[in-house]
């Protein structure tokens, strides 16, 4: 019997129909007892999640800007801060949210620099 290469083998599905890769999972199923789609569902979320960097991020203000006060109604709205936190922060810079979603932190720093303020996203 020939061997086929990883290659030969991913081109051959390649020209399957969906019918015929279903038939040919059952058949991998019952010759050695192992599901092959399960193996490659549970494979993907974690090829997925090493190819997306760091789960959580912290978005960091580096500069308000020369129009201050929507971004320190945007922080006080956002980190639910009081005025004079908010506004020092403004002033000073520093860490606005922490340990969040990178792609919550994407819109936290799209909305931030909207308002005329400087982030860094780690």
């Amino acid at each position: 019997m020939a061997k086929f290469t990883k290659e030969e083998f991913i081109e051959g599905l390649k020209e399957m129909s969906i019918l015929e890769v279903k038939e040919l999972v059952d058949a991998m199923k019952e010759e050695f007892g192992v599901d092959p789609s399960a193996v490659a569902v549970a494979a993907a979320p974690a090829a997925a999640a090493a190819d997306e960097g760091p789960s959580t991020v912290t978005v960091t203000l580096t500069s308000a800007g020369p129009n201050k006060l929507p971004v320190i109604k945007l922080i006080k709205e956002v980190t639910g801060l009081g005025l004079k936190e908010a506004k020092d922060l403004a002033d000073n810079g520093g860490a606005i949210k922490e340990n969040i979603p990178s792609s919550e932190a994407d819109e936290l720093k799209a909305k931030l620099e909207e308002a005329g303020a400087s982030v860094e996203v780690k």
